[in-house]
């Protein structure tokens, strides 16, 4: 794989407090193709593009929007957004599941997505608004939390229940049994056709006529639309064999010995918008679809978040800057029993000024209840680096090197200028 041409540092996606939330680009043509269906190589060993690659191709091509969707993460949808942000167009958050069985009798192991997801087929989530976003992220958390390392175990209980404001697809699996059918209709009776459509795919693979031809069938049958995508694994079929390699490795077998491991053809790479439209020149309502999808999630950007902080930390009848200047006051008390030493309290009261300015008082309130969490319970913590140059930090307990011993430049912590939290 090439050196990542966008090493880091790379530019904070969260525009800067007091920014206005920028205008989303729109869609470049009512009725033409967008890539939803786009994986990068932040699905470990699986693809071999990284999210800024497959932008840039997607600009490159005259593409408005194209959506990253990474297995059981939103892991690739920074770098995307900020690479979309650079060239104009704009990149659709979302996320890869593998779809769980309604019958636990046909489980997979978590811990296996691609058999899983080969014997139940995927579905794609894509948030509308910021709601929607906070709910997939709890969906993902909620998954990730019940499963091994590197699993995901959701049921689609869990699913539905976080359905609000997300648009889904589905990629049906190979096989179209009973089950996959039933679990279609289940979700459909539960999404409605507005917000869920059937992925239809055209790769070159054996079979694809007849596989067209019974999703098809399978849209009229459960009234779910098709929506045309190319499961893309890179942004050029250039990378396609580096695609195959990763396969092996993941596998531990060789190239020789992988088998139906390897893609059968280089046709699942970023198409032009033209292009794709030819391939389903007989179904232009599925092109149609993925415009609409697009469209719907105009109403959600990284550049939408913020930083928040509990609120559950001030007591009633408080402002969080009054009780941050109560529990530093505390602090000073313990820390010099022998009285605050002069130099500390300008510090303190300097440093105090620039909180209140900026609006920081949740945050140093929120670190100051993860310390005494970890030391109530005996867990080793300690803040570290800049942190050393505030006295506020000390007497919050938070770090232990005494202002009173050395010379503090808090600005080296948190700055004005610098327009965001210490990390």
């Amino acid at each position: 794989m090439p050196d990542d041409p966008w090493p880091k540092p790379h530019a904070h996606p969260i525009r800067a407090a007091g920014e206005a939330a920028p205008t989303s680009p729109p869609i470049a043509s009512r009725d033409g193709h967008v890539h939803l269906d786009v994986t990068s190589n932040f699905t470990f060993l699986t693809r071999a593009s990284h999210p800024e690659e497959l932008v840039e191709r997607a600009a490159d091509h005259g593409a408005a929007a194209v959506a990253i969707v990474d297995r059981h993460s939103l892991a690739g949808s920074v770098r995307a957004h900020v690479a979309a942000r650079e060239r104009g167009i704009r990149a659709i958050v979302g996320t890869r599941l593998t779809l769980p069985p309604a019958d636990p009798s046909l489980d997979v192991p978590a811990t296996e997505p691609a058999a899983r997801a080969a014997r139940l087929g995927e579905i794609l989530l894509f948030p509308t608004d910021l709601a929607s976003y906070g709910r997939l992220c709890r969906l993902l958390t909620l998954g990730k939390r019940r499963a091994p390392k590197g699993g995901c175990d959701l049921s689609v209980h869990d699913i539905l229940d976080h359905r609000e404001g997300l648009v889904a697809i589905v990629r049906p699996p190979r096989a179209l049994d009973g089950d996959a059918v039933g679990l279609l209709e289940r979700l459909h009776r539960d999404f409605d056709a507005d917000r869920l459509s059937l992925a239809i795919e055209r790769t070159g693979r054996p079979g694809d006529a007849e596989r067209s031809r019974q999703l098809v069938s399978l849209a009229e049958w459960t009234g779910v639309p098709l929506v045309a995508t190319n499961a893309v694994l890179a942004h050029d079929p250039a990378r396609t064999p580096l695609g195959d390699i990763l396969a092996c490795i993941r596998r531990g077998t060789t190239l020789a010995g992988a088998g139906r491991a390897l893609a059968p053809n280089r046709e699942r790479h970023l198409k032009p918008p033209g292009e794709m439209e030819a391939l389903f020149a007989d179904l232009p309502e599925a092109v149609r679809r993925s415009a609409e999808i697009a469209r719907r999630t105009e109403g959600f950007s990284l550049d939408h978040l913020r930083y928040r902080y509990p609120s559950e930390l001030v007591p009633e009848g408080l402002d969080a800057m009054a009780w941050l200047r109560e529990l530093v006051r505390r602090g000073a008390r313990e820390r010099y029993p022998r009285g605050v030493p002069v130099a500390v309290e300008r510090q303190v009261a300097h440093e105090l000024a620039i909180i209140a300015d900026l609006g920081y008082a949740h945050y140093f309130l929120t670190v100051h209840d993860l310390v005494a969490f970890a030391r109530s319970r005996g867990i080793l913590c300690q803040g570290r680096g800049a942190a050393a140059n505030s006295a506020a930090c000390y007497c919050l307990g938070i770090t232990s090197v005494d202002p009173d011993r050395i010379d503090v430049l808090f600005e080296r912590f948190v700055s004005r200028e610098r327009n965001e939290p210490p990390d």
